[in-house]
C-alpha cells in the first residue's frame, strides 16, 4: 500500500529527529527476512537504546540532506533498513553484526558516523562488529601489560631456587 504525502512527511520528520539524536547509523538490506526475525532484531536493538526503521531510499536521502549530510542510498539494491543509535560505531555494529551472523538474507550495507559526517564501508562495519566487547579488550590489555612482570618474577624465582641448592 502506497504511503500518502502526510505519512511520508511524518516519516521524514521522525527520521530527522532520530538522526539528530544518533551518533551512528548502520544501513542493512533485509530483503526476504521473515517478520519474526525482524522483530527479534528490533527487540535486541531497543534494549541497547537503538531503533531499526524501514525507510524508502528517496526518503532516507531527504533525511540525510536535511541534516547536512551528502549521501545517496540509491546505490544500494534491495530494501533498506536503518539502525539509528546514540552509541559509537563499535557498539552499534556489534549488535547488528551478531544478528546478521549466519543469516544470508540480512546484509550489512555500511554505516555512517554522524558527528564526522563520514560513510563507513560495509567491510569496516563488519570488522567493528567482530571486535570483542570493551570489558574483554580491557582485560586483554591488562593481561598484556602484566605479562612481562610475571615473566620477570618467574625468572627471578627460578634463579632463587637454583641459588639455594
Amino acid at each position: 500500500m502506497a504511503k500518502t504525502k502526510a505519512q511520508k512527511v511524518k516519516a521524514v520528520e521522525e527520521g530527522l529527529k532520530d538522526l539528530k539524536s544518533s551518533e551512528t547509523v548502520v544501513l542493512a538490506d533485509f530483503t526476504g527476512l521473515p517478520v519474526n526475525q525482524m522483530n527479534v532484531l528490533r527487540r535486541s536493538l531497543r534494549v541497547a537504546g537503538a531503533t531499526f526503521k524501514v525507510l524508502k531510499k528517496r526518503l532516507l536521502k531527504i533525511i540525510f540532506e536535511g541534516s547536512g549530510i551528502v549521501f545517496d542510498p540509491k546505490k544500494f539494491e534491495g530494501q533498506t533498513g536503518v539502525v539509528f543509535s546514540g552509541k559509537d560505531m563499535v557498539e552499534t555494529s556489534g549488535l547488528v553484526y551478531k544478528f546478521a551472523k549466519g543469516k544470508e538474507l540480512f546484509k550489512i550495507l555500511g554505516g555512517f558516523d554522524i558527528k564526522e559526517k563520514k560513510f563507513i564501508e560495509a567491510a569496516d562495519v563488519k570488522r567493528y562488529g567482530a571486535l570483542p566487547g570493551r570489558e574483554i579488550l580491557l582485560g586483554q590489555l591488562a593481561y598484556m601489560l602484566g605479562s612481562p612482570i610475571r615473566k620477570l618474577l618467574f625468572v627471578l624465582s627460578e634463579k632463587a631456587k637454583k641459588g639455594s641448592n
